[in-house]
């Protein structure tokens, strides 16, 4: 059976890799945290040119799903951290992962906090955030959300802890995956079905 995964989507700097580290310590059964930084931190320090640099980025990112797939197929519980801000991520995501077996969180934060945590980190581009503000949430559907401009992430890891015993059946990733990804047309299943 398949591992649990726990798909924390937020902006840069919204909070989500505290959040799994908290998750990680209050959660009852084992859980691998697979953050998207750590696969970019991979990757040779060797300069890129610009023209190669989307290409290396869409691999990576989609080497890092097919890695949490890979985990949770074995059993794994994952908890993963995400930047759902391009489209194709969301459906290369749902093509892979037992949808059955995802919890969907919106990590959300007000865009005046992102800013001041952004600066105040200091080891993201100015205005990363703000250019996923709009984008990052934009399929709207959620299994539970939280909002780290007030909230700590302790708070946030155990109001998502309190959520997993009454997780919805279908899934946010069920309803994404019948809205977003349709199943192709089987040839002659049409017909059989009608007669």
């Amino acid at each position: 059976m398949p591992g649990l995964i726990i798909f924390l989507n937020g902006t840069s700097s919204s909070g989500k890799s505290s959040i799994a580290k908290e998750l990680l310590q209050v959660l009852d059964e084992p859980y691998f945290h697979m953050p998207v930084d750590a696969f970019h931190a991979m990757r040779t320090r060797r300069e890129v040119g610009p023209e190669e640099l989307p290409e290396l980025l869409r691999r990576t990112w989609m080497g890092f799903h097919r890695a949490v797939a890979g985990m949770a197929e074995a059993g794994n519980n994952v908890v993963v951290d995400h930047v759902l801000s391009e489209d194709w991520r969301l459906l290369d995501c749902l093509g892979l992962f037992s949808a059955r077996h995802v919890v969907l969180v919106g990590v959300r934060c007000s865009l005046d906090e992102l800013q001041r945590r952004e600066q105040a980190r200091g080891d993201r581009p100015a205005g990363l955030a703000a250019r996923q503000f709009q984008r990052v949430h934009a399929h709207e559907l959620y299994d539970v959300e939280c909002d780290t401009t007030a909230a700590g992430a302790l708070d946030c890891a155990r109001q998502i802890k309190a959520f997993l015993p009454r997780r919805p059946i279908p899934t946010a990733f069920e309803r994404l995956r019948t809205t977003l990804r349709p199943e192709p047309a089987v040839p002659g299943r049409e017909a059989a079905a009608s007669s």
